[in-house]
């Protein structure tokens, strides 16, 4: 049986390939060994120089690898569901000129010219993915999180080491992984509710906006910034019950008008009964995840307080 590895997919979000980095990552023969190496072990998500100034992304579980239908020689990598996650912090490709792989530098630490760094899947060592993850997720995520809008943090006491908890089992734990999806969905959305359309903010500063999942992560969705919406609580309740969706191709908001008080409607949702978008195009919702909403959850609840 071969052994399990860690590797390195280069995406581009302009692929020409079935490439949904939440759910399959589409390649060639001439890679399927590493690959096959990776399953039921994580991968990291690179953006290659060509495509955008990303770098290291975003990381996930492969749970299987299959021939690609219809189109021999090519294969898909499925992910795991639920083990999709974007980092909190782009990780660049390098720091201070120096490569975070040590397959992709020469002997004095600096990029090696051309070869392993054009490889759309490679190794990586488990040092350099438990290093680049450090830094796209720190493991104080949580706590840096708490007292982001506090008036007085609290000091770390130098003599106290934190607990660090193994990079795995924090990839794992759902109330990290609410943490980081909350700071990207909110970020991505410009802290504004995108059906409301406002920016509200609390005596502190703290933004009144919540993050919600179109699908939720125990009905097979993801993590992924295009698995959510930034809404107000109110709002966020709403949807989650079914009172309200999304149009998957006008990003029209749909509202469950036997279900919903007009005046309800009128306070709560913008004029144009069109969703606020994020500036990145990259962050809008899938199509697939706001038809799956207006599938399975539109209009299956009736209204009452939240």
């Amino acid at each position: 049986m071969s052994r399990m590895g860690k590797v390195v997919l280069l995406h581009r979000s302009d692929s020409i390939y079935e490439d949904e980095p939440d759910v399959k990552y589409d390649f060639p023969r001439s890679y399927l060994k590493t690959m096959t190496r990776a399953i039921g072990d994580w991968v990291l998500y690179y953006e290659p120089v060509k495509a955008g100034a990303r770098g290291y992304f975003a990381v996930a579980k492969v749970e299987r690898v299959i021939p690609k239908p219809g189109q021999d020689g090519r294969y898909l990598a499925l992910i795991e569901k639920g083990s999709f996650l974007p980092f909190d912090e782009d990780v660049p490709r390098l720091i201070d000129g120096r490569p975070l792989e040590a397959s992709l530098a020469d002997e004095n630490g600096f990029p090696k010219k051309g070869g392993a760094q054009q490889l759309a899947v490679r190794d990586i060592s488990e040092g350099d993915f438990a290093r680049i993850v450090d830094l796209g997720l720190p493991a104080q995520l949580e706590e840096i999180e708490a007292q982001r809008y506090s008036l007085h943090p609290a000091e770390m006491d130098d003599a106290q080491t934190p607990f660090q908890r193994p990079v795995v089992e924090r990839l794992t734990r759902r109330p990290y992984r609410d943490v980081a999806f909350r700071r990207k969905v909110r970020e991505a959305y410009g802290y504004r509710c995108a059906i409301s359309g406002l920016l509200l903010r609390n005596g502190g500063g703290r933004p009144e906006v919540q993050a919600a999942h179109i699908r939720p992560v125990e009905e097979g969705g993801s993590d992924s910034v295009r698995n959510g919406l930034a809404l107000s609580g109110t709002l966020h309740w709403m949807f989650d019950r079914g009172l309200i969706s999304i149009d998957p191709e006008e990003h029209r908001i749909l509202v469950s008008h036997n279900k919903v008080p007009s005046e309800v409607v009128q306070r709560l949702i913008q004029p144009s009964q069109r969703l606020t978008l994020p500036d990145d195009q990259k962050n809008w919702p899938h199509p697939e995840n706001l038809r799956w909403h207006r599938e399975n959850r539109f209009g299956q609840s009736s209204f009452g307080a939240p």
